[in-house]
C-alpha cells in the first residue's frame, strides 16, 4: 500500500474558523453593488436572490467565499451586479445577523425586508395551516 504523502486530510483543509468572533467594518454597497437576500440555494455554488430593488436574480458565489462562507436560504447578501447581463450577479459578501439588522437600522435595507427568517415563497405567503377535524366515527371506520 502507498503511504499518505499529502500534508492532511479534511479538517486541515477547513481551517480555523478564528475570525468568525472577531467583530469587522460593515461594508455598505457601492456603484455597481445591490443588496439581496437568498431566496433559494440552487447548488454548484449558486443561489437565487431577490435584490432590494425587486429583480430576481441568479446569483454565483465567488471561489474566495465557496465551502468557506456557508450561506442559506433567508441570508442578507452583497451583490455585484454585471454591465452585461442585468439577469445575472455574483455574491461578493454576507453580512451576519447583526450586520443585517444594524444595515435595517440605517435605512440601506427596507423595512419590508424579514430578517433572520426562511424566505416564504410567494404562493405560500397567504396561506394558513388547514386545521381539520375528524369526528370520532370517521376515525372508528378507519
Amino acid at each position: 500500500m502507498p503511504k499518505n504523502k499529502g500534508k492532511g486530510g479534511k479538517n486541515r483543509k477547513r481551517g480555523k474558523n478564528e475570525a468568525d468572533d472577531e467583530k469587522r467594518e460593515l461594508v455598505f454597497k457601492e456603484d455597481g453593488q445591490e443588496y439581496a437576500q437568498v431566496t433559494r440555494m440552487l447548488g454548484n455554488g449558486r443561489c437565487e436572490a431577490l435584490c432590494i430593488d425587486g429583480t430576481k436574480r441568479l446569483c454565483h458565489i465567488r471561489g474566495k467565499m465557496h465551502k468557506k462562507v456557508w450561506i442559506a436560504a433567508g441570508d442578507i447578501v452583497l451583490v455585484g451586479l454585471r454591465d452585461y447581463q442585468d439577469d445575472k450577479a455574483d455574491v461578493i459578501l454576507k453580512y451576519m445577523n447583526d450586520e443585517a439588522r444594524l444595515l435595517k437600522a440605517y435605512g440601506e435595507i427596507p423595512d419590508t425586508v424579514r430578517l433572520n427568517e426562511g424566505v416564504v415563497d410567494e404562493e405560500d405567503t397567504g396561506a394558513q395551516d388547514d386545521y381539520i377535524q375528524f369526528e370520532d366515527e370517521d376515525i372508528d371506520k378507519i
